[in-house]
């Protein structure tokens, strides 16, 4: 089956001084990004749909999702390792607001508060049910997050590298996924569609 990983667009800043988990939907300029979705996926079958939980994955899917006449299916696996965070910084502001967590992620690490073997473990699990539930020749379309993307394309390369590329706002990843368990990356990161929004 191919499966198309796909990164949310560019959601709102947001900081909660209340307790309350982050959970920022997209600015107009996501808005029109995730439209662009629609045109990239253009002449290619999708038979499934899924999105992490978060607002930001969910309306980055839902132009594609009206467009195919299909419904998403939200899974809390593929939540963004910053899911329970009270506050979220884009990544364009990350070097400011916590040059630390920025310099890891430059390195190809996760932040240094995420457990990593559990977000990791999380995220392959998740993505394998799904290739498990469309055999054959089927298209599933995942729309989540930098860090749900790179996880599983970590494992699929074998690299040590928790956050191997940088990726881009609607920014598309084809992973062939054999019956045999062999994984081959395609595309990474293919951001034509949105060149000029990113």
């Amino acid at each position: 089956m191919q499966l198309i990983l796909v990164r949310h667009a560019l959601p709102q800043r947001v900081e909660h001084g209340d307790g309350t988990f982050a959970d920022p939907g997209l600015t107009p300029e996501g808005h029109a990004q995730a439209r662009r979705l629609v045109a990239a996926l253009d002449g290619e079958p999708v038979d499934a749909l899924y999105t992490s939980t978060m607002r930001r994955a969910v309306q980055t899917a839902a132009p594609l999702a009206t467009a195919r006449g299909l419904t998403s299916t939200t899974r809390a696996d593929l939540r963004e390792f910053d899911a329970e965070r009270t506050e979220y910084v884009p990544i364009a502001q990350l070097a400011e607001a916590d040059p630390e967590s920025w310099e890891r992620m430059r390195n190809g690490y996760l932040p240094g508060h995420v457990d990593a073997d559990a977000f990791l473990g999380r995220v392959r699990s998740g993505i394998e049910e799904i290739v498990a539930s469309h055999p054959g020749r089927a298209t599933a379309v995942v729309v989540a997050h930098a860090g749900v993307v790179n996880a599983y394309l970590a494992a699929v390369l074998g690299t040590d590298r928790t956050l191997p590329f940088p990726l881009d706002y609607v920014g598309v990843t084809r992973v062939v996924c054999a019956r045999d368990g062999l994984r081959k990356a395609r595309t990474v990161n293919d951001i034509s569609h949105v060149r000029d929004l990113v």
